[in-house]
Formats: C-alpha cells, structure tokens, sequence
C-alpha cells in the first residue's frame, strides 16, 4: 500500500514539474523577440546619433575608429621637394669638396716629397761645392807657400782682408808671418785683426764646452 502510495506522489511531482516548464516556454520566445526588437532599434537609434550629421555638427569625419587622415596640400608637397632638392644638392656640393680636398692632399703629400728630394739635392750639392772649394783654397794656399814671400806679400796686399786671412790660416806659422813681414803695414794689421778673431766663439765659449 505504501509503495502504490509512493509511486502516486512522483508521478505527481513528475507532472507538476513538465507544467511549469511548459509553461515557461510557452512565455519565452515572445520574450526573446521583445529584447531583441528593443535592441535593433536601440542600436539604430544610435547610428543615426552617431551618423555623417552629427559627424559634420560636432566638426569631426565619420570614421569608425580608424587613422586620421592629414591634409597633403600641394604647398606642402612642393616645400618637401624644395627641402629635398636643397639637402641632395648640399650633399653633392661636400661630396665634391671632400673629392676636392683629397686631391689637393695627394698634391701637397707630391709637391712635400717633390721639395724634400730637391732639399736633399742641393744640400748635396753645396757639400760638393764646398768641398770642392776648400781644396781650391788649400791648394792656392800651398801655391802661395811655396813662393818667395815678397812675391807673395805683393798678391796679398790686394786681397780682402778676410781673404787674405783664411790662405794665411791654411799655411805654415813661418811661411805666414814671412809673407806679413813683407806686406804693406796697414793691411797686414788689419789681416792679424783678422786672423785673431777666427774661432772667437769658440775661444769665449764657457769652460765646460771647451773641456768637453
């Protein structure tokens, strides 16, 4: 008798369960379409807000959240041209001088190595020149050594004075002062000034330098 009892009050629990669902789906789709026939024209009404009229009121592109686009007039692109053209043209002009300077560099580095060879040559031949004068010196010195010293003393006094000195230096202390003896007295004194101040750098130069 219980069990009987039992299964009645599920089927009736089992029953009372379907109605309610039933019933709530009867109410549910006319419900859906009421919320989404609201939300259409909730969004329309916000288009049409948010349109090309209320664009141009409140002063801005109907854009839909896209880059904003910049104005490019044709002064704009000509003035870029210009400055274009005037920094190509600076460019080629430090291209040239740079060109310009590097040539003018391999001149100098020429012409310096030019001089240098050409300082070297007559450094060389001066020391020929002079070399070669001092033996012309040392052998009209020993000429005039060798001749009588009247004949001599005759040549000298026409000398100059420093001259003179210098073939006198070259020669014999005897031979020399032989050769003065016959000379005119004035001009063998000026020529013993003469020969009396060879080296005076070096004779009153301080001890050390000589001693060294």
């Amino acid at each position: 008798m219980s069990f009987v009892k039992n299964n009645t009050s599920h089927v009736l629990l089992t029953l009372g369960v379907l109605f309610t669902i039933g019933g709530a789906t009867r109410f549910l789709p006319s419900d859906l379409a009421f919320a989404e026939d609201l939300g259409l024209k909730t969004a329309e009404k916000g288009a049409a807000a948010s349109g090309p009229a209320a664009s141009k009121a409140a002063g801005t592109p109907a854009t839909s959240g896209g880059p904003e686009e910049v104005c490019f007039t044709t002064e704009s692109a000509a003035m870029v041209a210009e400055d274009q053209w005037l920094f190509e043209s600076q460019k080629e002009e430090l291209k040239k001088e740079k060109l310009a300077l590097q040539t003018w560099e391999k001149e100098l580095q020429t012409q310096t190595a030019e001089l240098q060879n050409l300082q070297t040559t007559l450094e060389d031949r001066w020391q020929q020149i002079q070399t070669a004068s001092d033996a012309d010196i040392k052998h009209l010195a020993g000429m005039y050594s060798i001749m009588k010293p009247d004949q001599a003393a005759t040549i000298f006094n026409q000398m100059d004075p420093a001259f003179a000195a210098g073939f006198l230096r070259l020669m014999a202390s005897e031979q020399a002062g032989m050769i003065l003896a016959n000379m005119d007295s004035k001009k063998a004194y000026v020529i013993s000034v003469k020969l009396a101040t060879m080296n005076a750098d070096v004779r009153n130069a301080p001890a050390s330098l000589n001693d060294g």
